[in-house]
């Protein structure tokens, strides 16, 4: 049998879910131009506490802006509004009126956090390596725009480690064309893809295994000059990495050791990481 309780929530949900006004017996909704803007910007903010679809936030947040362009409320209303369609994971939309309150209202204290949303509707979109990685500049243009612009703002913590994230995902992307390539045998193509993550993305988390494909690539060439310095670098920054153990190992096996050895590219990285230039 149903609770009163469960049976009180049951009702209070059929309500929510077909509106103030929706219920039988209850009175039509008065048409939004007979309200001020304040109230019909606290309908838009009871529809998002009450956990209804934020569609119908969105739409009072858009009609206090469209009643009541020059008040107050307008103004709140359309950060709100950014907010609102962000949730409804309509990034686009997000974007439009989170750049429309930065050209509205570049000055107001609110400026930062439509700055993050704007961003943040680009790294929300960031759901896995494969994707186009065009998302992903985006995101990192937009979170370091906050951290530059509101270094002492809320947002900018967070900005900072959502730009870290979003930067070793493009080093994922490297990583993962390059173990493609190399399963192949395509190992100067390998190569290429390794050595952008080593020198561009050498603060990601996947700098060790780009130092170790290094070396698988470079011993498959017979290159054994530029797989001992890979090996190198490896070992003098990454000991505690199982890919020191495995670039160790494969070296060892092939009677080489883990140190620099003629010049290249990977010499020039070495002698910097000696120097304390690098990383």
């Amino acid at each position: 049998m149903t609770s009163v309780k469960s049976r009180a929530g049951f009702i209070w949900a059929a309500v929510i879910a077909v509106g103030l006004s929706g219920c039988a017996g209850a009175p039509k909704e008065v048409p939004l131009e007979s309200l001020t803007a304040e109230e019909i910007y606290k309908r838009g903010e009871l529809a998002l506490e009450t956990g209804r679809k934020p569609d119908s936030a969105i739409r009072y947040f858009s009609e206090v802006e469209r009643l009541y362009p020059y008040s107050e409320w307008a103004k709140r209303s359309l950060i709100m509004q950014a907010f609102s369609q962000h949730k409804a994971k309509n990034y686009e939309d997000a974007r439009a009126s989170a750049q429309r309150y930065l050209d509205l209202y570049p000055a107001e204290e609110d400026a930062a956090y439509a700055q993050y949303l704007l961003a943040l509707s680009y790294y929300d979109q960031i759901d896995e390596v494969g994707r186009d990685q065009g998302l992903t500049f985006q995101a990192l243009q937009g979170m370091r725009e906050v951290i530059e612009q509101y270094p002492d703002s809320e947002y900018a913590r967070s900005s900072i480690l959502k730009f870290d994230l979003a930067f070793d995902h493009l080093a994922a992307k490297e990583m993962e064309i390059g173990r493609y390539y190399l399963k192949k045998g395509q190992y100067t193509a390998a190569i290429n893809r390794f050595r952008v993550v080593v020198e561009d993305f050498q603060t990601t988390t996947h700098t060790a295994e780009a130092l170790h494909r290094l070396v698988e690539s470079y011993l498959a060439l017979g290159l054994t000059a530029e797989a001992q310095t890979a090996g190198a670098i490896l070992g003098h920054n990454y000991q505690s990495s199982p890919f020191y153990d495995d670039s160790f190992r494969l070296l060892k096996g092939r009677g080489l050791s883990m140190e620099a050895q003629g010049e290249s590219w990977l010499s020039n990285v070495y002698r910097q990481v000696i120097q304390g230039k690098w990383l």
